[in-house]
């Protein structure tokens, strides 16, 4: 059993998987002010069990950083990995200061790359379990990537560095996070990805038309579950032929899996969404319904 929640936090992401092994993962941040002592306090509280936590980085934009540095003061970051850049931005925020200093820290970065291996990231051994998450994206060596790079670098555009991390149960359910990938580089960069079967996806770039993925990625992933993030309505591709939650409704997004089953609960009380199964779950009173995972098929 694991769960996977992801934070209402207006236009940006936070999410964490707290493993079933002795794992614990955040993925991007944005802490604006708001709720910081609460979201914080219950990242805290979900790691005061496990040994091995980390944090990992997809791409420097604000809305993916913001607030870095008050997390790190409340809960240092010890393993901080992030796509390797030299990304500036003017004028600086201090949380683009503190990313850069994670990020070129020897002892705490761990550069990401397609394929990358790393104890107990997706190596386990004696001492603990892997924690089940696979680097498909960046290849390092891609013309496409090497070009968006450029650019980060360059201070032009950050969307296109991000990282696409997957994280996987064995016999169980699948998630995927895009950070802000826009559509045409997707297409660019599709013969040089591993696309598979993906019970749950989150939309790139939140949601947003420019970040929609491809009709080619999503017969592949053929994902279950479609989330959405907060962008502006007006800004969104809601896929048309989809489940979908949508995070501007939903509120919090907490996934319990369980085996082959998924449970979804929300911070909104009276969420519903018809198209779940209702397997009566109690533990939490916003339960709005359950997935079964589908099994992987063979094109």
């Amino acid at each position: 059993m694991s769960i996977v929640k992801s934070f209402s936090v207006g236009n940006g992401d936070l999410c964490y998987i707290r493993h079933g092994s002795d794992n614990f993962t955040i993925i991007d941040c944005n802490l604006t002010g708001e709720r910081d002592d609460e979201i914080i306090g219950e990242i805290i509280a979900q790691v005061e069990s496990k040994d091995m936590t980390r944090f990992i980085s997809t791409h420097p934009d604000q809305d993916h950083i913001g607030g870095i540095e008050v997390l790190d003061a409340k809960m240092p970051i010890h393993n901080f990995y992030v796509v390797k850049n030299n990304a500036v931005k003017v004028p600086e925020t201090k949380s683009f200061r503190h990313y850069c200093k994670l990020r070129d820290d020897q002892d705490k970065a761990f550069y990401i790359f397609k394929g990358c291996r790393r104890k107990w990231m997706n190596l386990g051994d004696d001492v603990r379990k892997t924690a089940g998450i696979s680097i498909l994206w960046p290849d390092t060596a891609n013309a496409y990537f090497r070009r968006a790079l450029a650019a980060c670098n360059a201070g032009e555009s950050y969307n296109n560095l991000s990282s696409v991390i997957r994280y996987s149960l064995q016999d169980g359910a699948s998630v995927m996070w895009l950070g802000d990938l826009e559509t045409e580089f997707m297409q660019e960069i599709e013969d040089s990805i591993d696309l598979k079967k993906t019970t749950i996806v989150f939309a790139a770039h939140h949601g947003r038309k420019s970040g929609k993925i491809p009709d080619t990625w999503l017969k592949k992933l053929d994902p279950q579950i479609i989330i959405i993030g907060e962008a502006p309505s007006r800004h969104l591709d809601y896929y048309t032929g989809y489940e979908k939650i949508t995070q501007n409704r939903a509120g919090d997004i907490t996934m319990d899996l369980v085996g082959n089953k998924v449970h979804f609960y929300s911070s909104k009380s009276g969420y519903y969404h018809k198209s779940l199964d209702d397997e009566g779950q109690s533990k939490h009173p916003n339960y709005f319904g359950s997935i079964t995972v589908e099994t992987e098929y063979t094109l």
